[in-house]
């Protein structure tokens, strides 16, 4: 697997091209400025860019409307077709963010239950009981991510959604030539999807790498031949930092040895799990560290243990917090 050997750039568009937090429906072609990041992340020996939520969305790009089109504040699917050839033609794939376990309630789908209730042809492809109400005043209950009600939670156990996913993946493709899929709250996603999903893209495109995004439990129950190449390594993301802010490598040398270690009961022997310092959904190692000089020995750290390396776009040169946009 290709990506085992290779190092990630991950970026969040809609914070890195400047594009406004809530859809304008005003098209601008903000996208393209990645394209004119692929030189220079060609010359810093990047061999994939992970990208956060690219298509037509209500908001901040989890809460997704379309699935098929490139939001319009970053620009059009021609405009990301030319950066994808710039990246490649750089040697850097491109891993695009899956994001399968729910939608924004602006997506089609959602839209046509709202109108239609009942008589919607869509109503099982959430989980919806018309004997209540939402907070919304929808005149239905629906279930939302974690009590997020703005995030309507896939029903991914309907073979009609499953069928236009992998449709969309297909797509993906096959318009833009990607490489593989980051899939958000992975944790959340229903098994035989997952294992759909990997068959479904290994005959379509050989080598289509899958990496999950997991935060706690046993990454092997979803990191196997079975479902996704790799997951994102959360235990040692937090020892990481926090063996550097303590003065004591303890902690990140206690998880390496019960992950990787030598001896037989070593949970992890053998993955390659995605490793970081950080990403889009906590605070830039440049502002987590107490002492700011320990910043190369983090990353030089990051880039010693085993894993596949990560890095949030901006941080390579100590970006905190207050110097960007995502």
């Amino acid at each position: 697997m290709w990506a085992y050997n290779e190092t990630f750039y991950q970026i969040y568009p809609i914070g890195f091209c400047g594009a406004p937090v809530h859809n304008d429906g005003v098209t601008e072609h903000r996208i393209l400025k990645i394209g004119e990041w692929a030189e220079y992340l060609g010359d810093l020996g990047i061999g994939s860019i992970i990208l956060n939520p690219i298509f037509e969305s209500d908001n901040h790009g989890y809460d997704t409307r379309d699935f098929r089109k490139i939001d319009c504040r970053l620009g059009t699917n021609e405009d990301f077709k030319e950066v994808c050839e710039k990246l490649h033609d750089n040697n850097v794939k491109i891993m695009l963010d899956g994001v399968f376990n729910h939608v924004g309630r602006g997506f089609w789908a959602f839209k046509d239950v709202q109108e239609k209730k009942w008589d919607s042809p869509y109503k099982d492809w959430f989980h919806i009981s018309f004997d209540g109400n939402s907070a919304y005043n929808d005149g239905f209950w629906y279930e939302g991510w974690e009590g997020h009600f703005e995030l309507v939670k896939l029903n991914l156990q309907n073979p009609a959604v499953v069928d236009y996913l992998l449709d969309c993946v297909k797509m993906w493709i096959e318009e833009f030539g990607i490489d593989g899929l980051r899939l958000d709250v992975a944790y959340c996603l229903d098994h035989n999807f997952m294992r759909r999903l990997r068959s479904f893209c290994e005959e379509l495109k050989p080598g289509f790498a899958l990496i999950g995004e997991v935060l706690f439990g046993d990454y092997n129950l979803i990191v196997n031949d079975e479902m996704l190449h790799s997951c994102t390594n959360y235990e040692c993301y937090k020892g990481i930092f926090s063996s550097f802010n303590c003065m004591n490598l303890f902690e990140i040398a206690h998880s390496l040895n019960r992950q990787f270690g030598p001896e037989q009961w070593c949970i992890y022997r053998g993955k390659h799990l995605m490793t970081f310092v950080d990403n889009h959904d906590v605070t830039r190692i440049a502002s987590i560290l107490t002492n700011k000089n320990h910043l190369p020995l983090a990353y030089g750290l990051l880039f010693g243990m085993p894993g596949i390396p990560c890095i949030y776009y901006g941080s390579e040169w100590g970006r905190g917090r207050c110097e960007s946009t995502g």
